[in-house]
């Protein structure tokens, strides 16, 4: 069940309001275990640019303006050869939006081609976006979506009465969601 949480007026009253105003999510820094084949999944796969290399080895790449949304680190030397369970501390994903829903149909038939492991294609629930997700070379959960609700300033969500989840993006295109709720 989703439910918008806010403060009482009194908890409001009494509290120092925060002055931290995020505009963005800035960039995610991973650590892998072969920098250049990380190097080549996040260049030739998700079509990023490496922006700049620094002296410890880590690879900074740029899709978008900023200098760098995504940066890869070596890993130690012997690190785990498998992500922790999903249910451990832990990145869960990263996701990054494209255009369209037609975008999507052409990168899940580019990632099948390349043999990257889809995980997930379709609808989840809250947010309502459409997504397909991937797993990059070190076992990282990658997801690129498509058409996320956007939130008002009455801070309104879809119900989850609404969400209509589905496991395809073919049911996601053949089941379009209201854009107003």
């Amino acid at each position: 069940m989703t439910e918008t949480l806010e403060r009482t007026t009194s908890e409001a009253a009494t509290d120092e309001r925060s002055p931290i105003n995020i505009r963005k999510l800035g960039h995610v820094v991973f650590r892998v275990r072969d920098i250049e084949r990380s190097t080549r999944f996040y260049t030739e796969i998700l079509n990023f640019r490496v922006s700049d290399v620094n002296e410890q080895g880590m690879v900074f790449f740029n899709a978008c303006g900023d200098h760098h949304t995504i940066a890869i680190a070596p890993a130690a030397a012997g690190a785990a050869a498998e992500q922790p369970a999903k249910s451990e501390l832990g990145l869960s994903h990263f996701a990054m939006e494209v255009t369209s829903l037609d975008e999507l149909f052409e990168i899940r038939e580019f990632l099948q081609r390349k043999g990257v492991k889809i995980t997930f294609e379709g609808r989840k629930g809250a947010g309502s976006n459409v997504g397909v997700e991937f797993l990059d070379p070190d076992g990282y959960q990658l997801e690129l979506y498509c058409a996320m609700d956007q939130i008002g300033r009455d801070n309104r969500a879809r119900p989850s009465d609404q969400w209509h989840r589905v496991k395809s993006l073919e049911d996601a295109r053949d089941h379009p969601l209201s854009v107003t709720w």
